[in-house]
This record gives structure tokens, sequence and C-alpha cells, in this order.
């Protein structure tokens, strides 16, 4: 019975009801709008479900989208036990930050595909070069989310545990680790975003398989209804891996007493900045 209500009150919330709207209307005017194009050109969600279904039925659709996490997942979770480590030095060791600021500043501008053709080059086309290509994207959004974490902390709470003996891995374990664990888990939240933009633009110039392979060359056939499904599918997979990772990180973060509006203030002021 309680999980009955918790279901209902669930489909009956506000947000799920202002969400399911925007998603109505944005299918309405997409229909709206491909009234005045040719299908070939500007397929409606109709055309566009039915392209889906096409590639649904041989496999391809599966197929090429778990090609494409496997990649994205690899170079994350590369990019993030790199980047989170260095974040944390960087953070605490002064003379550290002040060697290797300047170049993150200079690199975490340089966008990935400018290393696409040099990282085919020296790692081969397959694999290697496009989960690099991920690792280079989610290193410097983690690492420098990670040290602004411990920048963040207030003087007082290390000196106060060195007042009471801690040593400094006791110090990393329980007074830096609980203070950062919000910032590395946005920082790690916003790379997954851009991890999903960088292995599309190497699918396109250097795979012969993925999501990104599949929009790119379904232009040749001019077959925009498969490229409509395959950007609705990237979409659908951020969506849901957000979502993963949001779950898992309110119940990690439970354990440090933060809260989901307070999290999502901090990401909000990030990304402004």
């Amino acid at each position: 019975m309680l999980i009955l209500v918790k279901i209902r009150n669930f489909i009956t919330s506000e947000n799920i009801r202002l969400g399911f709207l925007g998603w109505v209307a944005g299918i309405i005017i997409w229909q709206i709008i491909s009234l005045f194009s040719e299908p070939e050109f500007f397929p409606g969600p109709w055309e566009t479900f039915l392209g889906g279904i096409e590639l649904v039925s041989d496999g391809t659709l599966q197929n090429y989208a778990l090609i494409s996490y496997g990649r994205i997942l690899t170079g994350w979770t590369l990019g993030s036990l790199i980047g989170i480590p260095i974040g944390l030095l960087m953070g605490k060791f002064r003379y550290i930050r002040l060697l290797l600021e300047s170049y993150l500043n200079f690199f975490r501008f340089i966008p990935a595909l400018v290393f696409v053709t040099l990282f085919i080059l020296w790692l081969g086309i397959g694999e290697q070069s496009k989960i690099a290509l991920i690792t280079y994207t989610t290193l410097f959004v983690v690492t420098l989310n990670t040290m602004a974490g411990v920048l963040a902390i207030d003087e007082n709470k290390f000196r106060a545990a060195r007042s009471m003996g801690a040593t400094e891995v006791q110090i990393l374990l329980h007074v830096i680790l609980p203070a950062t664990v919000p910032y590395i888990f946005n920082g790690i939240r916003l790379a997954m975003g851009n991890s999903f933009m960088a292995i599309v633009g190497a699918e396109m110039l250097a795979a012969k398989e993925g999501i990104g392979y599949l929009i790119w060359t379904s232009r040749l056939y001019l077959k925009t209804d498969w490229i409509f499904a395959g950007i609705i599918t990237l979409g659908l997979m951020g969506f849901f891996m957000d979502k993963v990772l949001t779950n898992a990180g309110s119940l990690l973060l439970k354990k440090y007493g933060v809260r989901k509006a307070s999290i999502n203030k901090r990401e909000f002021g990030q990304q402004a900045s």
C-alpha cells in the first residue's frame, strides 16, 4: 500500500506534470515544423519513430549505443581516477598547484576534438584513441572541481585537526575528503556531459561503430530519420546516465549531510563561472 501511495505521489507531483507537458509541447512544435518541410530533410516524430524501429529491428541502434557507452564509461572512469588525486594534491599543496595550474588552464581551453588526429597517429584508429579523448575531456573538469573543493575548506578546520594530533593522512581522510566529496561529485557529473560531446565527434571522424558514426554516415543515404533517431538516443543515454549519477551521488552525499538543493546550486554556480 505504501508503495502505491509513493507511485501515486510521484505521478501526480507538479514537477512530473510540468515535465510531461513540456515534452508534449516540444513534440507538437516538432510536428508542426515538420509539416513545412520534406521528410527527407526534416522528419517528424512519426517518421523518426519508424526510423528508430528500423534501426532497432536489426540490432544496429542497441549495438552502437552499447559501444558508445563503453567508450564513454572507460574514458570517464580513467579521467576521474586521474583527476581526483591530482585535484586533491593541487588543492592541498601550494607548490604543486603553482607548478600545474598554468598547464591546467592552458589545456582545458583546447577542445578535445583538436587532438583526434594526433591521438589516431599516436594510438591508432582503435579504441585507445577514443578512450584517450574521453579521458582528456574528463580530466580537467574533475581536477578543477576537486581542487576547488579543497581550497574552499576553512583553514580553521586544518588547525583544529592538527591541534588534536591528527596526521596528514588523517586530515586527508577525515577533513579534506568529506568536504570535497560534493565538489568531486559535481565534477564527475559535469565531465560525463562533456564526454558525450567528445565521443560523438570522435566517432564521426575516426570510427566504424557507435552513435556518432551512425549519425555521420546516415547523411550519405539521406536518412535524416536515422540521424534524428541517433540524436534522440544520445539524449536518452545522457539523461539515463545523469539520473544514475544523481541517485548514486545522493546516497553518497547523505552520509556527509549535503542536500540535493545545495548540490544543484553549487553546480549552477560552477557552470555560470
